[in-house]
């Protein structure tokens, strides 16, 4: 059996947090922690060293793309693959603009527990092809 994917979701929305804990978490094969400031995102995954990180893009104390700058900064998680989760855009909009989710994953709010799962399994694959 493999080993229980590592996830991080980073959100001010305290039920919206551990609505995506309880519900990844019942299915056996997540290892979910929750972190509801943006400033504490950091010290957060490079505790965890998780193997995702979602990420909310408006949080009152520290927006997704500064949370974002300071992971792509940082050594230890830097290669951490991060995915925004955002109630703000559509996709199409996050396509066509030039903000700061562009160039990585998106998942529109509200958010499916199936398509949580497809973008864990899409982004924590070990194999490339």
């Amino acid at each position: 059996m493999d080993a229980k994917k590592k996830i991080l979701v980073v959100d001010d929305e305290k039920d919206f947090t551990a609505m995506i804990k309880l519900n990844l978490g019942e299915r056996g094969n997540y290892e979910v922690k929750t972190e509801n400031k943006g400033a504490d995102a950091l010290a957060a995954a490079r505790k965890f060293k998780p193997d995702l990180i979602f990420l909310d893009i408006i949080m009152p104390d520290m927006d997704g793309g500064a949370v974002l700058f300071q992971l792509k900064g940082d050594i230890m998680t830097r290669d951490i693959p991060v995915v925004f989760l955002t109630a703000i855009m559509t996709e199409s909009e996050v396509v066509s603009s030039d903000n700061i989710v562009s160039g990585y994953p998106f998942l529109a709010k509200p958010v499916s527990v199936k398509k949580l799962i497809e973008c864990v399994k899409k982004y924590t694959s070990n194999n490339k092809g």
